[in-house]
């Protein structure tokens, strides 16, 4: 089983979002970066679990886990002319971004902050890529011993 962190910006769609849905189940989509694409398309495997973190808001953090219900199929928003996720030069025999579905487990008993999270950088949690400088990934693998730490913070 893979481990993950997916941001999103609560003020589009985060955890209350996804409790709200059938099954608290929805698709991940509009993710436009190739690298991010092919984590989806190639390393998704369901069963997968990730964390919800919310950015671009007041207490940036982990909010919650998801589970990968539905491994990559063509993002159908790609297609979508009045979709902000639009993509002209995506071809539906030839689809250009790819989303999973999650499902929420379960909320997080409080956010644990960005803050929390770098004060272990250089020891519990060296080498988690959302804490590299620069990193703007929407999405990041986890090691199992970065996943477990993160919980035991909880």
């Amino acid at each position: 089983m893979n481990h993950w962190l997916m941001k999103t910006e609560p003020s589009t769609f985060g955890i209350d979002d996804l409790a709200k849905k059938p099954k608290k189940t929805a698709m991940w989509d509009g993710v436009r970066n190739y690298q991010v694409r092919n984590m989806l398309r190639d390393d998704f495997k369901k069963g997968d679990l990730a964390f919800i973190y919310h950015s671009s808001t007041d207490v940036v953090g982990i909010a919650g886990i998801m589970k990968v219900v539905r491994t990559a199929y063509p993002d159908p928003t790609q297609f979508e002319k009045k979709s902000d996720h639009y993509d002209p030069g995506a071809r539906r025999d030839d689809p250009r971004w790819f989303v999973v579905d999650v499902q929420l487990k379960r909320r997080l008993r409080r956010i644990i902050t960005l803050d929390e999270l770098r004060a272990h950088e250089s020891k519990e949690l060296d080498g988690m890529l959302l804490l590299k400088r620069g990193s703007r990934l929407s999405i990041t693998p986890l090691s199992a011993a970065h996943w477990e730490f993160i919980l035991s913070l909880e």
